[in-house]
């Protein structure tokens, strides 16, 4: 994959995440996501920062992936 020949590529990486976001690889996309945000926070006006938060919409506030998911976003963000 494009992600697998160069790690930083960002734009690959978030391809990569949403694909597997619609293929229902929810914690993939999630990972894939939080790898963004510590290469490149800013990347892209923080497009994966914004993409995390509608899938946690989409997941729900309750849901246990969104919770585990959330305060991994928090150590990554105030860290």
């Amino acid at each position: 994959t494009r992600v697998a020949e160069n790690p930083r590529d960002q734009k690959a990486r978030f391809d990569l995440a949403i694909a597997l976001f619609g293929e229902n690889q929810i914690e993939m996309a999630i990972a894939e996501l939080l790898t963004m945000i510590k290469l490149d926070r800013s990347w892209n006006d923080e497009t994966a920062r914004k993409q995390l938060l509608q899938i946690f919409e989409a997941l729900g506030p309750t849901n246990p992936i969104t919770i585990e998911s959330r305060r991994r976003l928090s150590s990554l963000l105030f860290s």
